[in-house]
């Protein structure tokens, strides 16, 4: 393409510079002239590149070139880079022997810096690589994912809870994720802080539930229920401090178990400590203690001992933090920042030492002080039946009637109580010595009666009365994971019954029929996605995923009419006929 200095292209209507030579062409490559609307970074230094290295070439004598640059818009980037480091290679060495030049070919060195100026500034104006975002891949800060290990223990954790709800009769519901802000604000006292708040979409305020039991009953107050038993499971979220090793995160799941309606006192109290009681003995966690108390009982405790009317809710959630402090520091936060009189906190201090079962709830009836409080009567005389069901229900060795015992939550009007683990099998470290120390390594169920929570929902204020428990499954899971690893027991993440494989080869087609009669059977089958698997690979392939079985197909079964199903743990084979297989499976396969 034989040009002269300052020509115009004819091949375009953008303006293309050229500098000729009997040696070489260039081409002065600008915006226009590459007909992108939007150049890369890199595009623009192979430019700057290509200046100073066809000078180099030039000054060397070793050859000749011609440049012709067309880029496409979508250039590869892997290309694009490779052109880009080969340039600004050459352009690098070649700088001092540009820098000598005076004229080049009729076009002096301050013309070609005025071009390579322009090129920079080029590239300054669509932004370099100094700003590219570097992209971390991490999940947020209190969440995490879960491995199919992971998963599979999370499934039967899931399965064990879910049948004991079903079992005491429960009916499940669901409800949206989000809430409006105004359901949620002034429900959990000092915990509220703790609600993740959503950006305005459209002219509604919301945020992230905080627990399944507001947006319940929200749920009773808007469709006028006033009598279910229903369980929910599923994700809630809190602005805390995790503590992953532990199970506390941001992002979790809660698995409720609620009974609305009005009935005689202290049954459905009951039959809710009776469910924490099964499921923490099914799961097989350790040894565990269930603290009750009741609300009533508190206010009428901190009445008698002198703690102002306004004061009640903020000394409540004080109290509440004994589980994780010493006496010491909750009674220096009650009276140093709660501004109680340090006679009013002693005096507290010897009511929440106490604990016993019906025993301590007869003795406290007879109490000089806390007779003198209706409410803390009220709540003592339900406290007494309450144990006199639970001796019913055989669970009266793990519960502890506990003074301490306050769950700061607002909404909580009468019984109210907590599963803690005394002692675990492995655990994280921390957990760990404190087991070794006989106390508690972890609150995994909480919950209580919450009569009003209801009526604040209701436009005519009527009162439903609510009494429920929540089990703490991340801690739960946490220590079933940690178990799991400690135990050589393989946990398996599928549930597959048989594999179906072959002998020899070009079987595909019986393979691929056969696992289709399972399938339709009902039967759990996998097969392997080759052509002509070696059967050892096949088989490897069930001790790797703890598949119990394997139906393997050769020509002398498809004659014969028959399969040989092989028993993977003890290789045991037996020649089944097809009409008698789907049977032979699910008879070996029942108590997997």
């Amino acid at each position: 393409m034989p040009t002269t200095a300052g020509a115009k292209s004819s091949s375009t209507s953008s303006t293309c510079h050229y500098l000729g030579s009997k040696h070489f062409h260039w081409i002065f490559l600008d915006n226009p002239a590459f007909e992108l609307d939007n150049p890369s970074p890199g595009l623009v230094d192979f430019a700057i590149g290509l200046y100073c290295g066809c000078d180099t070439a030039l000054l060397n004598g070793h050859f000749g070139c011609c440049f012709l640059v067309a880029f496409p818009a979508a250039m590869n980037t892997l290309v694009m880079a490779s052109l880009r480091l080969c340039a600004g290679l050459a352009g690098r060495r070649s700088g001092l022997c540009v820098r000598s030049l005076r004229t080049l070919s009729g076009m002096t060195v301050s013309q070609i810096d005025e071009e390579v100026a322009k090129l920079l500034e080029l590239k300054a104006q669509i932004g370099g690589d100094e700003g590219k975002h570097q992209f971390t891949l991490k999940t947020a800060k209190g969440t995490r994912d879960y491995n199919p290990k992971q998963m599979a223990i999370r499934e039967k954790v899931f399965n064990t809870i879910i049948r004991c709800f079903k079992r005491h009769g429960a009916e499940t519901i669901d409800t949206p994720v989000f809430e409006l802000k105004e359901t949620l604000t002034g429900k959990y006292g000092e915990d509220s802080k703790l609600i993740y708040d959503l950006k305005d979409q459209g002219g509604e305020l919301l945020s992230l539930r905080y627990d399944l039991t507001v947006p319940f009953a929200r749920y009773l107050a808007m469709n006028k229920i006033t009598n279910i038993k229903r369980y929910h499971i599923a994700k809630v979220y809190r602005r805390d401090n995790p503590a992953m090793t532990r199970g506390r995160y941001r992002e979790f799941y809660q698995c409720d178990f609620d009974i609305a309606g009005q009935y005689d006192p202290m049954i459905p109290d009951a039959e809710c400590l009776k469910i924490v009681h099964e499921i923490l003995s099914e799961l097989e966690l350790g040894d565990f203690r269930i603290k009750v108390n009741d609300r009533r009982i508190l206010d009428g405790m901190f009445a008698v001992c002198g703690v102002p009317d306004d004061k009640f809710r903020t000394i409540c959630s004080t109290v509440d933090k004994l589980d994780k402090m010493s006496w010491e520091d909750v009674r220096s936060e009650m009276v140093k920042e709660k501004g109680l009189s340090e006679e009013a906190a002693d005096q507290i201090g010897q009511y929440v030492s106490m604990q016993g079962g019906m025993d301590l709830a007869e003795r406290l009836l007879q109490d000089a002080k806390m007779s003198q409080s209706k409410q803390a009567c009220a709540g003592l005389t339900d406290m007494k039946q309450l144990f006199s069901y639970l001796q019913l229900f055989q669970v009266t060795d793990k519960v502890v009637f506990d003074l301490s015992l306050a769950r700061g939550l607002d909404y909580y009007t009468g019984v109210i109580y907590e599963a803690i683990l005394t002692q675990t099998g492995p655990v994280p470290v921390v957990a760990a010595q404190k087991a070794e120390e006989g106390v508690s390594v972890g609150s995994v169920a909480g919950g209580g009666r919450y009569d009003g929570l209801v009526g604040m929902f209701d436009p005519k204020g009527r009162k439903v009365p609510c009494v429920g428990v929540s089990i703490g499954i991340e801690r739960v899971f946490s220590i079933m994971e940690q178990k799991a690893e400690a135990s050589a027991e393989k946990v398996r993440t599928t549930e597959t019954q048989v594999m179906v494989a072959s002998a020899q080869k070009n079987l595909l087609e019986e393979r691929l029929r056969l696992t289709a009669e399972l399938w339709n059977a009902g039967i759990k089958a996998e097969v392997m996605y080759k052509k002509n698997p070696k059967l050892l690979s096949q088989l490897q392939h069930c001790e790797d995923s703890g598949i119990p079985l394997v139906a393997i197909l050769g020509e002398q079964e498809l004659k014969d009419g028959v399969v040989k199903l092989r028993t993977v743990h003890s290789r045991e084979e037996v020649d089944v006929s097809r009409a008698e297989l789907v049977e032979a499976i699910k008879k070996r396969t029942s108590d997997v």
